[in-house]
């Protein structure tokens, strides 16, 4: 099935919901990343003493969703996913990522969007930031090995 015009555009509205509460949001994603992996702390610098606001934090958080949200661009333009960082495989390995981590961060990137969506959350909506984030992870994966 290819993603379609209506899904990336549930993504980039979803995404700029996301962006008008960068702070509130970033907080609650990693919240929910450590509630559900706890030693997920050691993986970022900027979470060493736990979830506080922070330039690093947001930062981070919004090149997450934004990599979702240009894999839903891609997925509609060629039906791939090409990462336009060569080095977030080898940053991922570095960091001692493993496949349990990427199931951690997509259940809290949906949680997140929900709540940034509102009442504009759907079944159509989180199937269109679940197939971008599948297909973003599959590609870091790649670039793993």
């Amino acid at each position: 099935m290819a993603f379609t015009d209506k899904q990336v555009a549930l993504v980039d509205g979803s995404y700029e919901s996301f962006k008008q509460n960068l702070s509130g949001y970033s907080i609650l994603f990693y919240t929910i990343i450590l509630e559900k992996a706890p030693a997920a702390k050691d993986l970022f610098s900027f979470l060493k003493n736990g979830v506080q606001d922070s330039p690093q934090l947001q930062a981070h958080a919004e090149k997450v969703f934004g990599l979702v949200r240009n894999a839903a661009v891609q997925l509609r333009a060629t039906g791939q996913i090409v990462l336009g960082d060569a080095s977030l495989g080898a940053i991922h390995v570095q960091k001692g990522v493993v496949d349990p981590h990427f199931v951690v961060v997509k259940e809290a990137l949906l949680k997140t969007i929900k709540e940034a969506s509102g009442d504009k959350w759907s079944d159509e909506l989180s199937t269109a930031w679940e197939l971008s984030y599948d297909g973003l992870s599959t590609a870091i994966k790649k670039a793993m090995n």
